[in-house]
């Protein structure tokens, strides 16, 4: 039977111990703290010193330059960038230019909103690709559909718009229930 090496359990060097380097502010180690809002890094000198930073930084990456097509504000190689809202185009000379575009154009079903009665549903993507219609007079009208809108009325209800859910036009009203 083989003895334990009681030496690789040594409290002075744990490995889970983390090194993120020395505060900025005060020179202390810096650490992972917790708090109501999710774990961070913090200086181990708080609180006389209130140094801080995100555990993740949410940084954007640039995916692929896209050579040869020019930014229309500084002449620059525009590029593909992943961010926290997703994939955009923007320009390689950030910070100095701010130049950015959606990968994909927004596109106008022409449909009435039904709540607003006063935009359009346009066509949209979310973060992970996922199309769904929403107002375009968004953020003062914040109506959804997540399955494209038909300009028409629900002939039970009198909703002002159904929706085509796998080939079967419904009411998107769940208190509705109108299938044809």
């Amino acid at each position: 039977m083989s003895k334990i090496d009681h030496s690789l359990f040594s409290a002075h060097e744990h490995a889970l111990d983390d090194n993120f380097g020395d505060c900025p502010e005060c020179g202390k180690p810096l650490h992972i703290k917790n708090s109501k809002s999710g774990p961070f890094i913090g200086c181990t000198g708080y609180p006389e010193c209130n140094f801080s930073k995100p555990l993740h930084d949410k940084q954007t990456t640039v995916l692929k330059t896209l050579d040869g097509i020019a930014c229309p504000e500084c002449a620059s190689d525009l590029a593909i960038k992943k961010g926290r809202f997703g994939m955009f185009i923007g320009c390689t000379n950030f910070p100095s230019c701010h130049h950015i575009e959606p990968i994909k154009e927004k596109e106008d079903t022409l449909v009435d909103c039904p709540k607003c009665k006063k935009g359009h549903l346009i066509s949209r993507t979310n973060k992970y690709g996922k199309q769904f219609f929403a107002c375009n007079h968004y953020p003062q009208c914040r109506y959804v559909l997540n399955f494209t809108p038909v300009n028409e009325s629900c002939p039970d209800c009198g909703w002002g718009v159904l929706i085509d859910k796998k080939g079967q036009l419904q009411c998107p009203q769940p208190a509705c229930g109108y299938k044809k």
